[in-house]
């Protein structure tokens, strides 16, 4: 009896969910998963980061209960705490191993927390006089309150200004903004500016375990990139946000191109090795990130959370982290994007298994390839024996062919009460 009983609590997952956007249809359409309303028991959460906040700490969760944010997860998807994260490390590293080592985490501008650090920055902007600055709310998205600047003058008219929200008043926001040096030289197609949106899960901190999916995008701006105008948001912000307000947006193109296009043709432009240098150096930013944070998230069985990560690529193909998002937008621009969020949202459902239908010692669910698992994760075609370490290739295929269905047809058992395809 208690079996039974057992099995059917595993077959029914109970749901709650804060967002109305794709990963509510992922939700609804998943077998055996139920919605619960209002102050209903749930198994699973998918909330927003107020509800987390407001809620947490006072939610007695059973073991098999899981939450898609660690608690303090802020403390990478802030703009000024991700880069006070980096400094450390960096400066850890340097301490502990050398500066080589140290000098793989150079892959984010150089940024200042205002208005703690301004002298700081008001001394660095002055040993690069006509240099392009950019600034951004700590705890915004979507590119509000983004500006572009090369003059002090500029910065005394917005402390003067008073325009800063209540929000950012708050008291737990000790910095407001954070300033950063602009980058200058950005790769362009047809004279365009792009940035890359990949999506990184994180299922445990201690011991740090993560996923790289497969599929991602970049984000083209719709006008052609120029220095000579910096106030154009158009030009200089790929947000789709703010791209969808331009005059000549059109939504049925968009202004995406899938990872895999991307990869195609930078491959056809610069050849297979440069390009598998540069999407290596990605998986260094995505590694290094989450390492850098390491020792300060809240680790917490009952959390996963899915990490929307910008990068921007500038005419060296030098990738560069510009900022890490914990609730990156589900609401698709398109269908094609609708069907790509669709993927990702169910392969992250399938990774953090409320099934239970994993062994826990998978390498690949759907389109998420296991990254890092206590340490490098390599390919299964790597024979040990034969290869030194540096010659393991890692398990990571972003930009790759994602023949998720293929791949999960051999790697599941059928859903309770649903008979294998």
């Amino acid at each position: 009896m208690l079996q039974c009983l057992l099995r059917e609590v595993r077959s029914c997952v109970r749901y709650k969910c804060g967002l109305f956007n794709t990963i509510q249809d992922v939700l609804r359409q998943r077998p055996g998963w139920v919605e619960v309303k209002d102050d209903g028991e749930w198994d699973f959460n998918w909330c927003d980061v107020g509800w987390l906040r407001e809620n947490f700490d006072h939610s007695y969760m059973e073991e098999h209960v899981r939450i898609n944010h660690f608690r303090n997860h802020y403390e990478l998807t802030r703009k000024n705490l991700m880069v006070k994260n980096l400094k450390r490390y960096r400066k850890n590293l340097e301490r502990d191993i050398g500066r080589m080592e140290a000098s793989r985490c150079d892959f984010f501008p150089c940024t200042f927390a205002l208005p703690s650090e301004y002298h700081l920055f008001v001394e660095e902007f002055k040993r690069s006089p006509g240099s392009t600055w950019i600034m951004k709310p700590v705890a915004k998205s979507q590119g509000k309150g983004i500006f572009l600047f090369r003059k002090l003058k500029d910065i005394m008219d917005w402390k003067k200004d008073g325009t800063r929200s209540e929000e950012q008043k708050d008291t737990a926001q000790v910095e407001s903004y954070v300033a950063q040096r602009y980058i200058e030289n950005p790769y362009l197609i047809n004279g365009r500016k792009f940035d890359l949106r990949v999506y990184v899960l994180v299922t445990s901190y201690v011991p740090l375990k993560a996923w790289l999916y497969r599929d991602g995008f970049a984000r083209f701006s719709s006008t052609r990139f120029s220095l000579s105008s910096i106030d154009d948001k158009y030009m200089h912000l790929t947000n789709v946000a703010v791209q969808k307000t331009a005059p000549d947006y059109d939504p049925e193109k968009g202004c995406k191109w899938q990872m895999q296009q991307l990869r195609r043709y930078l491959t056809a432009k610069h050849g297979r090795e440069m390009v598998e240098t540069l999407f290596k150096e990605m998986d260094n930013i995505f590694v290094r990130s989450l390492q850098s944070v390491q020792k300060v998230i809240i680790n917490d069985k009952h959390c996963f959370e899915l990490y929307g990560y910008d990068i921007l690529l500038d005419q060296n193909l030098k990738p560069w982290l510009i900022e890490v998002n914990a609730s990156p937008s589900h609401t698709p621009s398109s269908q094609e994007d609708y069907e790509m969020k669709c993927r990702l949202l169910e392969d992250t459902l399938n990774v953090v298994d409320m099934e239970g239908r994993l062994t826990g010692k998978e390498k690949r669910v759907g389109g998420y390839d296991l990254m890092w698992n206590d340490g490098p994760v390599y390919r299964e075609d790597v024979n040990l024996e034969t290869f030194g370490s540096s010659c393991f290739t890692a398990n990571t295929h972003l930009g790759c062919v994602n023949d998720r269905e293929k791949q999960l047809r051999r790697l599941l058992k059928p859903f309770p009460g649903q008979k294998r395809m």
